[in-house]
């Protein structure tokens, strides 16, 4: 029974504190930052990559993002990215590499934004400490990006040389598809953690991040479930929007996860209240 209790009032806080604060609001403005965010990152870490010679980035890149989507979201979008970062272009220090940077980061502020309302902090941090830190999000983003890559180049490779002295490894450990797979959930796993400890003001404990991302992943899978299954039996965003459909597709599959990340943050600040209030009362 208490357990129950604990469970309504958590929820209760965290619902509550979404609806009030705006929190359809925000899910639109992620949504749409994040999209506009993702060509701009995508051709900067492509043109970084191509300078330091990792001419063959392109394509690891677009699994990394889109492995994790839905396969009626992911192809169309995936192909137009793959047709924007195949454009050869100059020199990374070159004036639209810079702004393709600044224009990425702008998606980390609006992740910022997001999850300052959901731990319901106030911001006192300088506006050139943030851009600063954004960009640098940016930056190791992108490196963590080729180390990826080289990864799932090498690992493959790695896990054949293994299966030829140990017969009990699984035949499938060697799949490129089923490697990519596991680095682009890993790539995931670790921006939440990234982002929920550092990118919101004050300080937080690894517990007290640990519930809403445990939810993220779960809704996140089950939210590109449910998506792609509507998808494929209800949808009519083909003949409503035309040419426009995949960007729209895109964008609501968006809004669905920006919703379910910014309960994420709202869950943990729910659970950590009721934790407060529960020690004041032991006092």
């Amino acid at each position: 029974m208490r357990s129950y209790v604990a469970v309504k009032r958590v929820l209760g806080d965290a619902l509550g504190h979404f609806n009030v604060d705006d929190g359809w609001a925000m899910a639109s403005h992620l949504a749409l930052s994040a999209l506009m965010a993702l060509f701009p990152f995508l051709i900067f870490a492509t043109t970084l990559a191509s300078y330091l010679g990792a001419q063959a980035f392109a394509d690891t890149a677009v699994h990394l993002v889109f492995d994790t989507w839905p396969e009626q979201i992911a192809e169309p979008i995936a192909r137009e990215v793959v047709n924007v970062l195949t454009v050869q272009r100059g020199d990374v220090l070159t004036f639209g590499v810079v702004l393709a940077a600044i224009f990425a980061s702008n998606g980390i502020e609006a992740l910022r934004v997001s999850l300052n309302r959901a731990y319901r902090v106030i911001e006192d941090r300088s506006i050139l400490f943030r851009r600063l830190q954004s960009l640098a999000f940016v930056l190791i983003a992108t490196a963590g990006f080729l180390a990826m890559s080289l990864l799932l180049v090498l690992a493959p490779l790695a896990a054949g040389i293994a299966r030829q002295h140990f017969e009990w490894i699984d035949p499938d450990a060697g799949s490129s598809s089923l490697w990519r797979y596991a680095v682009a959930s890993m790539v995931i796993v670790v921006g939440l953690v990234a982002v929920h400890f550092w990118l919101p003001a004050g300080k937080r404990r690894f517990v007290d991040v640990l519930p809403g991302i445990l939810f993220t992943l779960v809704a996140w899978v089950a939210g590109a479930a449910l998506f792609a299954s509507y998808l494929a039996q209800f949808s009519t965003y083909v003949t409503t929007y035309a040419g426009l459909a995949s960007i729209m597709i895109a964008l609501v599959f968006l809004y669905i996860i920006s919703v379910i990340f910014i309960m994420g943050g709202e869950l943990n600040a729910a659970i950590r209240r009721y934790r407060d209030a529960r020690a004041r009362v032991g006092r």
